[in-house]
């Protein structure tokens, strides 16, 4: 099972599924993240910046590609309603990205 450590909510989550977003498995896990579009990948509200791991993630998407040409995304940045994973990443919550109500940690 891949694991998902997310450096931002010094937290450490499993995928409990073999095809599953990481949206899905942070969201599984009872961890809020936001996404504004209701996962779709229309937006970049679910945006995560990938620190390891990058070679475990599924390739980028048509609207992460879409993202990426207009700047919206950097290169270490992926959906996370859109990636799945092959292995282990970490990862942190951009601050543009972050909800008021949890406690992050840089």
């Amino acid at each position: 099972m891949p694991k998902i450590s997310i450096i931002s909510l010094k937290k450490e989550i499993f995928c409990s599924k073999n095809i599953q977003t990481v949206l899905s498995a942070i969201h599984d896990n009872s961890i809020d993240w936001m996404h504004a579009c209701g996962a779709k990948g229309r937006c970049t509200t679910c945006c995560m910046i990938v620190l390891k791991g990058e070679k475990n993630i599924s390739e980028l998407t048509k609207n992460e590609l879409y993202y990426q040409d207009r700047t919206m995304l950097k290169e270490n940045e992926r959906l996370a309603c859109q990636c799945t994973l092959v292995g282990d990443v970490t990862i942190q919550v951009p601050d543009t990205c972050r909800l008021p109500h949890l406690n992050y940690y840089d």
